[in-house]
């Protein structure tokens, strides 16, 4: 099979205290990228000289602010590697990351795309936390790879990746021509982007490569939107999640069951959120329409526990 290009795409706004690191550490791959490409989503600090220095080892392009779902876009309109990947400029890649996902896809060429464990990190580097240890799919996939470095997904497991996936946007590998016919990560939306693409994916997908090593660093940073605004965050994970039961209504019975969980989670940490504010009445209404979705018990007892508080 021929070798795999990769094509990294990093999308950056204000991230003049990580973007270098970030570069570094795909710069020092043991299986070299094909082409870096930074997009500077109309930064006001000193991101651009930040990037500048790595001269014509990265594509660097500088634009308007128009949202981390555009600015990735972007890049991707720009790539000339076969395979995509991702991250996020206050993340980085460990060394064998992409080398992993080279020789996993050298061995299963029909895989429709890959993913793999990852650690939490506080900013020092310390560990909080691997992916793949923390969700029920990610634990039967350990279990099925028993010690091997990588595994595959598929069946019913991709269901429960969709309702809790392990993988995030700095462990995506995707082909670019099917992220082009799934039109990429959604504009407009804030947060939760790269959940909604990576649901798609899955609808389509048949066979999933997983890297079953920490892949990449995610850090956490407590300033960070998610954290700084959680009732805000979560608002707009539900926003970006519901459109989805029209768009994949015609998917398989596993994804399905699969999105309407992931929904479910949304809804619960969005009432859990509003019940942390003070605002009940509201968390209340955020759970009501469950009884809608999926009428039963289960739905029943969810509505109970927010109005128990």
């Amino acid at each position: 099979m021929q070798v795999p290009a990769f094509t990294v795409i990093i999308a950056v706004y204000n991230g003049e205290k990580t973007i270098a690191t970030a570069i570094q550490s795909v710069l020092d791959q043991s299986y070299p990228a094909h082409e870096i490409i930074v997009i500077d989503d109309g930064s006001t600090d000193s991101t651009g000289e930040q990037i500048k220095q790595f001269g014509e080892a990265v594509r660097y392009i500088d634009q308007q602010n128009v949202g981390v779902a555009a600015a990735r876009n972007a890049g991707v309109d720009v790539a000339t590697g076969g395979w995509l990947a991702f991250l996020d400029a206050d993340d980085y890649y460990y060394p064998d990351r992409l080398k992993w996902q080279a020789e996993l896809l050298q061995r299963q060429p029909r895989l429709d795309f890959m993913t793999g464990d990852f650690d939490y990190v506080h900013p020092g580097g310390s560990l909080i936390r691997r992916s793949m240890e923390s969700t029920e799919a990610g634990r039967q996939l350990l279990q099925q790879a028993a010690g091997a470095k990588d595994t595959i997904m598929s069946g019913v497991l991709l269901g429960s990746f969709v309702e809790s996936h392990f993988g995030d946007t700095h462990t995506l590998a995707i082909p670019r021509q099917t992220f082009i016919e799934l039109g990429g990560y959604p504009v407009g939306v804030k947060v939760c982007e790269d959940v909604n693409l990576l649901i798609r994916l899955c609808a389509r997908s048949q066979q999933v490569g997983v890297v079953c090593r920490p892949m990449a660093a995610y850090v956490i940073h407590q300033g960070g939107a998610t954290r700084s605004d959680p009732l805000r965050a979560q608002q707009q994970t539900l926003q970006a999640l519901l459109p989805l039961r029209s768009s994949l209504a015609s998917a398989s019975g596993v994804i399905c069951d699969g999105l309407d969980g992931c929904i479910r989670h949304a809804r619960l940490d969005l009432a859990y959120a509003l019940l942390k504010a003070g605002r009940k009445l509201e968390a209340v209404r955020a759970m009501l329409p469950r009884l809608k979705e999926r009428p039963g018990l289960a739905s029943l007892r969810d509505v109970a526990s927010i109005i128990k508080g």
